[in-house]
């Protein structure tokens, strides 16, 4: 577990979701919602950063990127590697290894 209780135990999703609630208010990063955009970070997100870093930390190679990709999926928890994919965003240097690595194969392939 991620998040333990005092008594050592794993800790509910209620009681970590309210914990993570209560440090971003004092923080003063929850915004006022309005009807554009969310009110602030919440548990959920930290989910999504964990997996777009684990793939942005991920070795170059097809075969690198999908035993990477399965480990992250099993990691989290999913029953399919498909579900793993809507956790992840795109980011600069994703998209960035992404056109590189299709860049190479189109000169490779146009040869």
């Amino acid at each position: 577990a991620l998040f333990i209780s005092r008594s050592g135990g794993k800790l509910s999703y209620d009681a970590a979701s309210e914990a993570f609630h209560r440090v971003v208010e004092d923080l003063g990063l929850r915004l006022p919602p309005e009807p554009d955009r969310t009110p602030g970070p919440r548990i959920h997100d930290l989910r999504h950063t964990f997996a777009v870093r684990a793939l942005e930390a991920c070795p170059e190679g097809r075969a690198a990127i999908n035993k990477h990709t399965l480990a992250l999926s099993t990691y989290l928890g999913h029953a399919s590697v498909a579900d793993t994919f809507w956790y992840l965003h795109v980011t600069p240097q994703l998209m960035t290894q992404i056109a590189d690595a299709c860049e190479t194969w189109l000169v490779r392939g146009a040869r």
